[in-house]
């Protein structure tokens, strides 16, 4: 990676959010990264340039957000893709047809939709398990086992994975260990430290923060997997343009800040959702009640605003849904506004029945994504829509 001025003194992650990746601009001393918007650049002569040759193999705006996320997860290497599943989708093609993959069974349903039914076709070979008991994760291991996948805390039901055990576990078997760390960020988790090898990002989400780009994010520590990752990027073509690495480098300057507010009205509502008796039950990882509430405060340093709940009944839910006025029915999370959605009808829709219900994914659940507008005003939405509910 290229020595940003003054990165020995940049430690702390709010600080990284705001300065790292950054190097100043050459012409006219810009203090933001500007925006490289060009597909190639002059060359002085044949094999001679200035580092770039073609705006898919590297571009200087698309480099200082791989510097910074990179910075953030604590990791040497950054890849940005052009969604989240491409991101997914380069990952998976780190390996070869007849490999193994064992992933947890409640993974981003757009994530398991990929490694079912286009992965599988061409050779590899899924289990999912209940990643939050790591025993589960050791005993879907086989010699060919190639990849564990692991979602922490996982979308919708927010089940945690004990990522030292589970990396431990890859390591034993000469995996890789690949974590989905969107929900957490590199705020409130990072999962190199714990063993990993490769952290993916929906950038999409909270690292932009304001819903208005699509991407994706891979971080590496080591050398040689960085190039495999390098090479794929370059070569399958699934990079964003220089516009939404801009915005997305926007975003993660206010990330520290953002998620604090995040956590903090997750953490209200939350509370304040157990004691609703229209609600039977709230799955948030900052809850007490929550079963890995230890492994949250043990591996997170703060539990986020992603918060799912069950109503008892699909007719409660559709009526809450479409009833909040600040909360907004909408896909996607983590953007400065609130959403609510409906997993089993939006995000999670190409996950069989069956397999949603097996891991408690009913029709009548329904999801939050929690702002960083005025708790009390949220508070009050839900409460006229759960009474309106029925």
């Amino acid at each position: 990676m290229t020595k940003v001025a003054g990165e020995d003194l940049i430690r702390r992650l709010a600080t990284r959010a705001v300065h790292a990746g950054h190097i100043a601009d050459p012409l006219a001393g810009a203090v933001m990264a500007p925006i490289y918007q060009t597909s190639t650049y002059v060359q002085q002569g044949l094999g001679k340039h200035k580092g770039y040759e073609y705006a898919r193999t590297s571009n200087p705006t698309r480099e200082a957000l791989e510097r910074n996320i990179a910075a953030l997860e604590g990791g040497r290497h950054g890849f940005a893709f052009a969604s989240g599943l491409a991101a997914v989708d380069a990952v998976l093609k780190l390996l070869s047809q007849g490999d193994h993959v064992v992933s947890g069974e409640n993974v981003y349903g757009g994530t398991h939709r990929q490694m079912t039914h286009i992965w599988a076709r061409h050779g590899l070979e899924f289990s999912f398990v209940d990643a939050a008991d790591a025993a589960n994760v050791a005993a879907a291991v086989t010699p060919r086992t190639r990849m564990v996948y692991a979602e922490t805390p996982t979308n919708p039901m927010m089940r945690l994975c004990d990522l030292q055990a589970v990396a431990a576990i890859a390591r034993g078997a000469g995996a890789l260990c690949v974590v989905d760390n969107t929900f957490a960020t590199p705020c409130f988790q990072r999962p190199l430290e714990l063993g990993a090898d490769v952290v993916l990002h929906s950038t999409t989400k909270y690292l932009n923060g304001h819903s208005d780009m699509v991407g994706g994010m891979l971080v590496v520590n080591a050398d040689d997997l960085a190039e495999q990752i390098g090479f794929i990027q370059n070569a399958s073509g699934a990079v964003p343009g220089p516009f939404d690495c801009w915005l997305a480098l926007r975003g993660t300057k206010t990330l520290a800040l953002r998620m604090r507010q995040h956590d903090a009205n997750g953490r209200r509502i939350a509370d304040w959702l157990t004691r609703h008796p229209k609600v039977s039950q709230v799955y948030y990882p900052g809850l007490p009640s929550h079963p890995q509430h230890d492994l949250a405060c043990r591996q997170m340093s703060g539990f986020g605003g992603m918060i799912s709940i069950e109503l008892g009944s699909v007719e409660r839910a559709r009526h809450l849904v479409e009833r909040t006025k600040i909360f907004a029915l909408a896909e996607s999370l983590g953007g400065v506004e609130s959403l609510i959605g409906h997993p089993a009808s939006m995000t999670h829709a190409s996950v069989p029945p069956e397999m949603r219900r097996a891991m408690g994914l009913t029709d009548s659940l329904v999801r939050l994504s929690v702002g960083i507008e005025d708790v009390d005003d949220l508070i009050a939405d839900l409460d006229q829509a759960l009474e309106a509910a029925g």
